[in-house]
């Protein structure tokens, strides 16, 4: 890594992300816990510095209003163009800043600004980067969606300023998403449709591309459009089937949880059940809802996003939809059912669904850093892996870290800890194939990392695996408390293998694929159940007696439910789940408690 890098960001509505281009070729950074997504939330606490992220998701039950959420809606907008919709639904107090800005009211101390709000999210995404390619990063290029107007894209690169960045570029999502799908090398001229629809924002963009050259026909779109309005409409449905009337901060989100919740089991389910106990006092609510009573609720809101569609449309010189010759898909929003169902019939064309609709803006970033950077050039490809490459982690699991079909020369890496308590050293087991589980895949090698032994998680030890052209893969593991690397070198894992066994291999993982995949999910159930049971026995020993009888039964019964799934042969994966996700939900309060008992309360 040299001082002349250059890292790609999507700071988005719900989530945001980094990436990189390394050894020429695109790759999305995680953080220390193995995330590559960074929930695009604040939470304030008492007397603390704000969480950020996932931290700050967990904190929304307890600090509804102190938690920011979707803050890309309101950024480089002035208060008097807020509508009274949005000022009256918005958990956080809003208020007119000076010349005329908008402000968030945390707390009678304490107002803050999009604009900062959204520098402490890149300032994390900084943070993230850095220690990932373990250098200082001050470049970055950012996207924004096409139909940002100026001041919303001077206020994103201010928002970059103060987190630290020097912004090389401010590009438009659905460039970066036609780069992350490979668009820039079309020989032939072509019309590209993006569909972005994410969690606060839409916008639908036609592209005329050739030869690496983009040319934006049109775009239309909603700063006010997204997933968030799927949810809202959710609630707003629910609300009136339980005839709940005013919400309180606190039963808005949790109602709304709910809501997303149900709303992303229903893109695999056809049926889910709702249960909020003791909601409202000693009031518990459940009802079923389907993917058709789903679809019935949202279609006005995608609806929305068709009549954009059409103005764009009208607006692009001489193209109607039969012009289109690739539709990409980007955003989390577009992994409802209903939406492909409804882009299908609007453009009578199948949706390239190869990339990770909410990683492409942000691999589009990182190719657009590569080429200011010089990172991405014309080279030879060599060679492809034929299969798999990744380790067993614990659980017995395969964690892939560079996937069949990567073009060598390659490189990749992720950071691992102790997963049990005094643990002396990590088995580093290298493994090649398709399966879920490790031990369906062919062991290559194995290096063992000694490091000091200490409590769960206080090692680190990253592990990266390099392949050169001649296909001789380095296995590199250091203890990044010591910095002593153990390396293992296997030559040929990347193309000495026999088509047959390719083939073999290929075709074992599709035969036992949903076998395989129970198996897998069963697992990282049961490791997050073997996690849940003594942290809960623990906490009810430390403020059990503040619970009520009945919060103290319902956690007991929870418990007795996780137990008895796991002491059956069944394995099935997804009672498991609900029950991990009921005891979540069960203890609630005792985590509150627990917050309280830690800050003194």
């Amino acid at each position: 890594m040299t001082e002349d890098l250059i890292i790609g960001i999507d700071l988005g509505t719900t989530h945001s992300l980094v990436g990189v281009v390394d050894s020429g070729f695109p790759i999305i950074l995680a953080d220390e816990n193995g995330d590559r997504l960074l929930p695009s939330a604040i939470s304030y606490g008492e007397g603390q510095h704000p969480l950020i992220g996932k931290n700050a998701l967990r904190n929304l039950t307890l600090s509804p209003d102190k938690t920011l959420l979707s803050i890309k809606r309101l950024i480089g907008r002035n208060y008097s163009q807020l509508t009274r919709e949005e000022i009256d639904e918005s958990d956080i107090p809003l208020e007119r800043g000076e010349n005329d800005s908008i402000l968030l009211r945390v707390d009678k101390d304490t107002a803050v600004t999009p604009i900062a709000v959204s520098a402490m999210i890149l300032a994390k995404l900084k943070e993230t980067a850095e220690k990932a390619l373990d250098c200082t990063v001050n470049r970055a290029v950012i996207t924004v969606p096409a139909y940002f107007n100026n001041s919303q894209r001077e206020a994103t690169k201010e928002a970059a300023t103060v987190a630290g960045f020097e912004v090389e570029r401010i590009i438009n999502e659905p460039t970066a998403a036609a780069l992350a799908y490979g668009l820039d090398k079309l020989d032939e001229s072509q019309t590209v449709a993006v569909y972005d629809l994410g969690g606060g924002t839409f916008d639908l963009s036609i592209l005329q591309m050739q030869g690496g050259l983009f040319e934006v026909l049109s775009t239309a779109g909603d700063t006010r459009l997204g997933g968030d309005d799927f949810d809202r409409a959710i609630v707003s449905h629910l609300s009136e089937k339980w005839n709940l009337g005013d919400l309180s901060p606190s039963e808005s989100i949790t109602l709304k949880a709910a809501a997303r919740d149900a709303k992303e089991q229903l893109s695999d389910k056809e049926n889910v059940d709702i249960r909020l106990p003791f909601f409202r006092g000693t009031q518990s609510l459940e009802t079923a809802l389907s993917r058709t009573d789903l679809e019935k609720i949202i279609s006005p809101v995608l609806e929305r996003t068709h009549s954009i569609c059409r103005r764009a449309f009208a607006e692009a010189s001489h193209k109607g939809v039969d012009s289109i010759d690739h539709l990409i898909l980007v955003g989390g929003s577009t992994r409802t059912p209903l939406v492909r169902e409804k882009l299908q019939e609007w453009f009578k064309l199948e949706p390239n669904l190869t990339q990770h609709p909410d990683e492409a803006i942000a691999l589009g970033a990182a190719i657009q850093a590569g080429i200011l950077c010089g990172r991405v050039r014309n080279v030879v490809l060599v060679d492809v892996t034929p299969l798999s490459l990744g380790i067993e982690t614990f659980g017995g699991l395969m964690n892939v870290i560079i996937p069949r079909n990567s073009t060598i020369p390659t490189k990749a890496g992720e950071m691992f800890t102790n997963a049990v308590a005094n643990q002396e050293s990590m088995a580093i087991r290298v493994l090649q194939g398709e399966r879920e589980m490790a031990r369906d895949n062919w062991l290559l090698g194995e290096v063992l990392v000694p490091f000091q032994k200490g409590p769960k998680g206080s090692a680190r030890v990253g592990v990266q695996f390099a392949i050169d052209q001649d296909g001789i893969l380095e296995v590199l593991a250091r203890d990044t408390e010591t910095g002593e690397d153990h390396i293992l070198e296997i030559r040929n894992s990347a193309v000495d293998v026999e088509d047959e066994e390719v083939e073999r291999m290929v075709n074992e993982s599709i035969d036992h694929a949903f076998d395989d995949m129970n198996q897998r999910v069963w697992t990282e159930a049961k490791i997050k159940s073997e996690e849940l049971l003594p942290a809960v026995e623990v906490a009810l020993e430390q403020v059990g007696e503040k619970l009520s009888p009945e919060e103290k039964n319902e956690i007991e019964a929870a418990v007795e439910i996780v137990k008895q799934i796991l002491a059956s042969d069944s394995q099935d994966a997804s009672l498991l789940k609900k029950a991990n996700s009921d005891l979540d939900d069960a203890t609630q309060t005792l985590a509150a408690l627990l917050v309280e008992e830690a800050f003194g309360g």
